[in-house]
Order: C-alpha cells, then structure tokens, then sequence
C-alpha cells in the first residue's frame, strides 16, 4: 500500500510540476550513470532501463566496468557506468555520446566528462569532493570550483548527504545509509523524465524483503530523490519522450546473453531433444550457463566444470548420446577447446558452440568488447576442420542466431560456431516475443536400421545435406568405431589411406558448403538504387552501421548498407553483391579480418575500417566514414575526367 500511496502521489506531484515548471519534449535522450564499482551503477542503469521499457520507449544500453572484482575505491580504473539511450522512435545503438552525466564521485567525473556533449547536464554527487579523493582521480583543484565545467550545466548535489538523512529514521550505520544514494539518484533522474515508478518499488520490495531495514532505506531513498526533483528550483524543466510506436505484440527487455539462453530452450524444444550445457565460467559468457540453470523443466542439464577441456568434453558426450550439446566460453577459452572442437569435426556431431568474444590477446580486456575471433573461429584446429560460423547482429537477435546456429548443427551433424560479443551479451533493448508455434522445427533424423538388413554405414552421406547419420548408442544394430583418428569413408574404421583421407576431408568440407543452400540470399538497403557506396558489416557493429547509414543519408548522401549473420559458408549472391559498388566499406571491431577473408573469396579489393579500442563503434564516426569513401570516388572520376 506503501507503494501504491507513492505513485498516486508521484502522478499528481508530476501534474502540479507541470503547472509550476517547464516541460520540455524531446525525441531522444542518452543518460550515463557512473560512479564507483561499488555504487551500484550497474543496478542503478538497469532499473532505469526496466522503467524505460515500461513506459513504452525504444531502448539500447551499453553497460561498462572494470576488469577488477573490486579496484582501488576512488580511483579511475575503479569506474563503473551503464549508459542507457531512450526514444520515440526506433534507435540503434546506446548511443554515440551522452546528454546526462550522473557522476557519483571525482573519479566517474573525471573519466566520463569527455565524453559528455556540450551543453549536456552534470549531476554530481559533491559530497566526496575531499583533497584526497580529488587527487586519486588526478584533480589538482575541483572541478566544482574552477571554469573547466563551463561548457555543461553542472548540478553539484549532496546526493550522499541527503540520502542519510532521508534513511535517519531505519537504523543503519552511515556508511550502510550512504548505500542508498544510487536509488536517490534514481528517484530524480526518473522524475526528470517522467519514468514510472512501479517496476523500481516492486523490485526494492522484492529484492530486500529479507531485510526490512535495507529495503525501507532504498525505498525512502527513491522517493527522496523523485521528490526532490519535485520541489527543488535547482531543477525547473524536466522532459517528455513520447512511448515509440511498434507492431502490436508482447515486448520485454532482454540482454543478448539472455536472448541466446532462450534460443537454446527454444531450438531443444523445436527439436525434441535434451539440452546439455558443458561450461567453465568466463567473462562475459558466465550468464548464459546462470540463466540457463534456472530451466530445468524444459529439459536442460547444465554443467559447471572444472575448466574449458572438460566442458567441452561433456558436451561433445552429450550429443554422441543423442542430446543438443552446446559449450560457451569467451576467446580464451575457445584456444582450450579447440582439440576437442577438431574431434567433434571428426565424429561429425552436432554441437553449438558459444564465443562471447572480448578484447584479447590472452587475457586482454575482459570486460571489454571486440571482434578479434573471427579467424580464431574460421580456422583455429589443426588439420583441415572447417565448421559452420555465424554471428547474431543485436542482443534480441541473439535468440534468433541461437535457433540457427541449433538447425545447422542438427541438421549438418557439425560443431557451429557462434560469435557473440560483450557489446551484445551486456547490452539490451526490447525483444518481441516470438509466437513459439511459428518457429522452425528441427528435424534430428536419427539412424534407423537399414530396411533390407545390409550393413548400417554410420559415414554414408545424405545426399541433400551430405551430412552423414546420427547414431546414438544404445541401438542395436547401429553399433559403430567413435575416434579421433582418420575415418574410412562408410564405415567409419579406423583409416591410413592417402586417398580416403583427402576424400574424407573433401566429404566434411563439402558438407559445411551445402549449408549455403539452406541460408538465405544477403539482402541489400539501398533506397534510392543510385548508391556507390556499400557498407557491409557482421555481428554487433550491425546498430552502429545502420545509424551511421542514416545519418549519412540525412545528409543526402546515397549508400547502401548490408548485414552478414552467416560468415561461413558465406550467402550464395555475396560475391555479385560487392562487385555491384565501386566502394565497399567493412568496419570491424578488429585489424580486418573479414575484409581479409572477402577479400581471399572473392578477389575484391573491400577497405576495411577497423577498431579495437574495447567499445563500439559511434554512428557519427560511421558517418564521417562514409563521407569521405563518397567524397574520395567523386574526386577520383573528376581527376580521370580531366
């Protein structure tokens, strides 16, 4: 009832300040809260992003923290952010730069403060601004004092004080009290934009129920902070974005690590067969095993093992068992797996393979995204072993990608790799709830017994998908040699012959090829028909791409843009699609290496715009990109011309 009196009151309270402050429409907004890792940024970003989601706006959000468990208090590496991008109409990406900075001490200040558009606001928790804290973060002099803020309008608030004395009447110790602060700026961030409360109160309620004291401190300390926004002439405009219009359907906010657990249920689902989930937990794959343990109703066995062989390795014995066997780990872990990723290429068995890539080499940035696997992918095994790769292009797409990668492997008794990132694993926007009866279903095909009692070939081939049968043991009958050693052709015996072994590596080659015949042609946007200019990308540089390509066209600039999910075998008219344009660009998150290999394929001379800086690319960098590649070719035929 507590709750209820709140939003009655906040609902009204939003009425009155509309007739005694300005409200001011905007389309789009780009809000980053940052502060320490212990400040709870991350929550703080989330709820704000469940309101956001409530309210009915399109959403994409960009989660960012140390690689530390728990970095120096104070300091710049020790900074945590979670920056979200709102609006009323569709978006793409979280976001080039923000508009709102919510600063919580000297530290997020002073490591997010480049990045603020000018004129964009600053709350900033004053409280830490000591000596001590000022220099941890490299301050000579506060910034709160001097003119180096000139350029933002800066709101120095006593965000820590307030919360104290707005949590007095629970009990706790101060340091305890202080902890609330992040839902103080919580409560007035969603009152200046008009977010709903009912999510946060829930979730507060939900959360602490075990601790009353901790739940009632969080909760006064939300209200605090709407009320404040409320009554306060420090603040006398807050801001409307409109709901976005989107199809009719069930909407939920999702993160891509989610979306690929649920794509796993659903393809174990849509195939009849168990799910089993062999994983080592590694940053940032660790949430698919955690949400996928929580499903063992729908027929998921996940397995926590003691490192990447062993996970490997029970995932590969699940699917000899007749199981969907998926693995996900992160770069790293792909380097240990890959003997065994090399056998599951020689048993030819299905197996879905999860990369969640990040900054590398060895350990790299672990908290950080890139796109650096690709080759990893493509060719990590020794030997001839090539498999199936494909990459899904938004976190909701990450469902969908799951699904495919499932249907391949099924279908063409493989390993399939797939290359998420930690852009897509951490980020989330709203995903439209499938219609669970349209999705498609998965045929397993187990091995029967030959009908006319001849010998059962575990290697002979279908002659569609030359995929060769799926034979679990336990069958009589279909008894058959399982080996790491080279296979004689039908039998499956074990085989020194020079000549079966090239035709057996020819057989697994050519059977990762015919998985072109079930992908579809690549679809091109080119709206006027009249581009020059192409630019191609693959996995999560999808949203930065598409919004680089609009706001390029907002300047009358013709280019076309086109999207790869399916990177191995590539689709059939990819080739006909590059030689179409005098200039085709790929950015990439690493130094080329899909440029590399169109380039390799088919012999065109693509320029490839690369970028490992552990965040993704910005549409308006995108933007310039295609600018000059526009302006470049203009020049080029002037100069023949003459």
């Amino acid at each position: 009832m507590k709750g209820h009196h709140f939003r009655d009151d906040a609902q009204k309270g939003r009425a009155l300040a509309s007739e005694s402050k300005q409200v001011e429409k905007l389309d789009r907004v780009v809000i980053r809260f940052a502060g320490d890792s212990g400040d709870g940024m991350q929550l703080t970003g989330d709820r704000f992003t469940q309101e956001t989601a409530a309210f009915g706006n399109d959403l994409s959000t960009l989660p960012n923290f140390p690689a530390e468990i728990r970095a120096p208090q104070g300091t710049l590496p020790g900074v945590s952010s979670f920056q979200v991008h709102f609006a009323d109409h569709d978006i793409l990406t979280p976001g080039d730069r923000p508009d709102v900075l919510v600063a919580m001490n000297p530290a997020a200040l002073a490591a997010n403060i480049k990045d603020l558009r000018p004129g964009g606001i600053v709350i900033v928790d004053s409280h830490d601004f000591t000596k001590r804290n000022l220099a941890k973060a490299g301050y000579d002099t506060s910034p709160l004092d001097d003119d180096s803020l000139a350029d933002y309008q800066v709101h120095p608030l006593d965000l820590t004080g307030m919360t104290v004395d707005a949590v007095a009447d629970f009990g706790l110790g101060r340091k305890d009290a202080a902890r609330s602060k992040n839902m103080f700026a919580l409560g007035l961030v969603s009152w200046m934009y008009g977010r709903p409360t009912d999510a946060t109160l829930a979730y507060l309620e939900s959360k602490f129920a075990s601790k009353p004291a901790i739940r009632d401190a969080n909760v006064a300390a939300f209200k605090a902070g709407w009320y404040f926004g409320e009554t306060t002439e420090a603040f006398a405009v807050s801001y409307e974005i409109a709901p976005a219009p989107m199809a009719s359907g069930r909407y939920r906010n999702i993160t891509g690590n989610t979306a690929l657990a649920y794509g796993i249920i659903a393809s174990g689902q849509q195939s009849g067969l168990p799910v089993f989930l062999g994983a080592y937990p590694i940053t940032p794959a660790s949430d698919i095993l955690h949400e996928l343990s929580k499903h063992k109703h729908f027929g998921v066995t996940t397995f926590q093992a003691e490192d990447e062989i062993a996970g490997i390795g029970a995932a590969l014995g699940a699917s000899f068992g007749g199981a969907l066997g998926v693995t996900t780990t992160s770069g790293p872990g792909i380097s240990l797996k890959s003997e065994t990723i090399g056998l599951a290429v020689m048993l030819e068995l299905p197996l879905v393979i999860v990369d969640v890539q990040r900054g590398g080499p060895s350990t790299g940035l672990p908290t950080k995204t890139e796109q650096s696997d690709l080759l990893q992918a493509m060719f990590g095994r020794n030997g001839e072993a090539p498999l199936p790769v494909i990459a899904p292009q938004s976190p909701a797409d990450c469902f969908d990608a799951a699904v495919e990668a499932a249907r391949i492997a099924v279908t063409y008794r493989t390993p399939v790799m797939l290359l998420s990132d930690g852009y897509l694993a951490n980020g989330s926007e709203p995903w439209s709830i499938p219609d669970v009866d349209a999705l498609p279903r998965i045929e397993p095909a187990f091995a029967t017994l030959p009908a006319d009692g001849a010998e059962f070939l575990p290697y002979a081939r279908d002659p569609e998908t030359h995929a060769p049968a799926w034979a679990p043991p336990g069958v009589a009958g279909l008894e058959h040699r399982v080996g790491g050693i080279e296979k004689a052709d039908g039998t499956g015996n074990i085989s020194y012959d020079p000549a079966n072994h090239d035709r057996m590596v020819r057989n697994r080659a050519a059977k990762v090829a015919r998985v072109a015949d079930t992908i579809p042609d690549l679809v091109v946007d080119d709206p006027s028909g009249e581009a020059r200019v192409l630019v191609l990308g693959w996995g999560s540089t999808y949203g930065p791409i598409g919004a680089g390509v609009r706001a390029a066209r907002a300047q009358g600039i013709d280019v076309a843009h086109t999207h790869l999910r399916h990177i191995h075998p590539f689709p059939r008219n990819l080739g006909k699609v590059l030689r179409s344009y005098d200039h085709v660009i790929v950015p990439e998150m690493n130094l080329g290496q899909l440029a590399l290999l169109l380039r390799a394929e088919f012999l065109v001379d693509v320029h490839g715009y690369d970028k490992v800086t552990g965040m993704p690319f910005g549409s308006e960098e995108l933007a310039e990109v295609i600018a000059q590649a526009v302006k470049s070719i203009d020049t080029h035929r002037l100069e023949n011309d003459r």
